[in-house]
């Protein structure tokens, strides 16, 4: 959408046959057009332009003011006093001009800032000359009346001069519509400053083919008012009453924090009187300046599933990260590199970037150093499966918080492959447990999954597996590290997942492809997981399980569904949803805690605690494990996981 906003240059209109306001416009508009390209552009000629429209001015006004005074009768006496001051005040009010930079504006760039420029200006000087009036010989100033008439027309005539500029402008602005662009009636949802802002820009842009025609709000208040001259309809359930009347075939969602249930319905809404819908950015990020007003996007499925903000104790983890050096694995993927960018948020001493997929290293280095941040990175290609190297790292940088997300994740192919699965999920992190233990590392953050509860697949297992050697570690004697686990389900976005899977098919045509019609999934945002796992790290006291407050899990045929919905598509006319059968090792749905596991509120309401009752010692099943995993049998491997996690359902062919 954005791209219909950029002003588009239409082939000029000869003026026979024009309405003669249109020929005025055109007249005025070429006007300025020659002001720009000759005089404009060349600042003493410019500033002397200003200065001599801005002296006639204010000569006119002085000089009527007293005509007014007297009804244009002026004594004698008075109209000479109008000559001996009329050269002073003029200079001191181009002086005051001057000095609140009114001369340096473009000047039909008129706004609230330049309003008060000339207010100001002109309200200085008038109270100096009444000062003057009161306080000395009354022949030093002009009379009370004169004084009060000038400042007043003095006021209007700058301001009304400025504003009939900015109005040919924005008229030179619209032009006409673009030859082969159909009109787009937009209701504008909410009626807030972003809506304001949206139809200004959008009532400046008339020839984009975009027209907004109406606001649609549920507060009272605004309901029944106008806002640059478009009605406030209300509310929003009512929108399929009066859209058929004003042909809206767009709706724009304007409402800050919306709702993803509120975003749904209105989703709905427009599907059912044929208008597509859009949305435009948060003022956060219009405020870092990451998007514009105008930038609407359509709504994506990340509005709809996406839930409430979750309040963070920011204080809380800014404590814990402030001034630390601070590691992360796996730093180039989905989960790692939001924890990157999140961590800088809170002012790291180091930040030290760990991960052995140099593309994506490289990414999130150079997307970190182009904000500023490369005076604290610190990039490093490893395996965290390779000890020697590992070591060398917690040696060399002496982190005090480590954040794991180095993992295998994708379930079939590990169901392929459960050498790779046992050595990077489980091995490498107890490796590293037992590395951060000795190198003296204060807090040890492990991110899990909700596979690993009763896991079917080899990847659920091998979390689980790594979740327990973790608490193992814990408990070892001589440890003084603060080891804690995240579990939390399926990310939105993240590689890997079912979304980008489906925007892929859905771009290609079809078929959309769902393993089960009766498969369900939690999901959340990747940096609301990311917020509440820097959240978790300020919670733990060693060796607890974390989960998050995942909300209510979604079928993903029904995802499948709303996506192609949302990309214009009918599901099963347009887009075929084919039903392909569970793959080995995925579950119906996923589960957030074993049975055996106790669980406990936290501080944070979103955020709660697991304790299992099993902490066994890690040395003698870990070594089976790593033997059965230098054998490369498949078979072997999965008898043996599921020897230590009796609730594993391996796949075995």
């Amino acid at each position: 959408m954005s791209e219909a906003l950029i002003p588009v240059q239409v082939p000029p209109e000869t003026s026979a046959g024009l309405p003669w306001r249109e020929q005025l416009r055109q007249a005025l508009s070429a006007l300025l057009g020659v002001f720009d390209r000759h005089i404009g552009r060349h600042g003493l000629l410019r500033m002397l332009a200003i200065l001599v429209v801005y002296a006639a001015q204010l000569t006119a006004v002085f000089y009527l003011a007293y005509e007014l005074r007297w009804d244009f009768d002026v004594p004698d006496n008075y109209a000479q006093q109008r000559l001996t001051l009329l050269l002073p005040i003029v200079l001191c009010k181009l002086l005051m001009l001057y000095s609140f930079g009114q001369f340096r504006t473009i000047q039909s760039y008129f706004g609230l800032a330049d309003f008060g420029g000339v207010l100001l200006s002109m309200s200085i000087l008038c109270a100096v000359m009444l000062g003057l009036w009161f306080g000395a010989d009354v022949t030093a100033a002009p009379p009370r009346g004169v004084i009060l008439m000038d400042f007043v027309m003095s006021v209007a005539l700058l301001s009304a001069t400025r504003l009939a500029l900015r109005v040919v402008r924005t008229s030179s602005l619209r032009g006409g519509a673009r030859p082969g662009v159909g009109e787009r009636r937009i209701a504008i949802i909410g009626a807030s400053d972003a809506a304001e802002a949206l139809a200004k820009d959008l009532l400046q842009r008339r020839g984009s083919g975009l027209s907004p025609i109406c606001f649609v709000d549920d507060h009272p208040d605004r309901i029944g008012r106008s806002i640059h001259g478009l009605p406030v309809f209300g509310p929003l359930e009512k929108l399929p009453r009066f859209a058929p009347a004003l042909r809206i075939n767009e709706l724009i969602i304007t409402l800050a924090g919306v709702a993803p249930k509120r975003v749904k319905e209105i989703v709905e809404l427009g599907r059912q009187i044929g208008a597509s819908t859009q949305i435009v950015p948060s003022f956060t990020q219009l405020a870092s300046g990451e998007v514009r007003i105008e930038r609407s996007r359509p709504v994506a499925i990340e509005d709809l599933l996406g839930r409430a903000p979750v309040n963070l104790d920011g204080d809380g983890i800014a404590r814990l990260l402030r001034d630390r050096v601070v590691l992360v694995t796996g730093a180039g993927g989905s989960i790692g590199s939001e924890l990157c960018r999140q961590i800088l948020r809170h002012s790291p001493r180091q930040l030290v970037m760990v991960d052995q997929a140099e593309i994506a290293l490289f990414e999130i280095e150079q997307e970190l150093a182009g904000a500023g941040h490369g005076a604290n990175l610190v990039s490093l290609i490893a395996d965290v499966a390779d000890e020697p190297a590992v070591s060398a790292i917690l040696a060399r940088r002496r982190p005090e918080i480590i954040f794991h997300a180095a993992a295998h994740k994708h379930v079939p192919i590990m169901e392929r492959q459960p050498a790779e699965a046992l050595k990077n999920n489980t091995l490498a992190t107890d490796l590293l447990t037992r590395l951060a233990s000795a190198h003296g590392v204060g807090r040890f953050v492990f991110i899990s999954t909700d596979k690993a509860i009763n896991p079917t697949s080899v990847m659920g297992c091998s979390k689980r597996l790594a979740e327990m050697a973790l608490q193992a570690r814990q408990a070892a004697p001589d440890n003084e590290t603060t080891f804690m686990a995240v579990r939390f389900g399926n990310v939105l976005g993240s590689s890997g997942s079912v979304i980008p899977v489906f925007r892929r098919q859905i771009a290609q045509g079809g078929p959309v492809t769902v393993t089960h019609q009766d498969m369900t999934r939690y999901f959340m945002t990747i940096p609301e997981a990311v917020g509440l796992v820097l959240q978790t790290g300020t919670l733990g006291r060693g060796g607890e399980i974390f989960i998050l407050d995942m909300s209510e899990p979604v079928k993903i045929i029904d995802l499948a569904r709303q996506m192609i919905e949302l990309s214009g598509y009918k599901p099963d006319l347009d887009i075929e949803i084919k039903i392909t059968g569970l793959r080995p090792g995925e579950k119906l749905y996923e589960e957030l805690r074993h049975t055996d596991e106790s669980h406990e509120l936290t501080e944070h309401p979103r955020i709660f605690k697991l304790r299992a009752g099993n902490n066994r010692g890690s040395a003698e099943w870990l070594s089976e494990l790593r033997e059965a995993a230098a054998t490369g049998d498949g078979r072997l491997i999965k008898q043996t996981m599921n020897r230590f996690v009796p609730e594993y359902r391996p796949f075995v062919e």
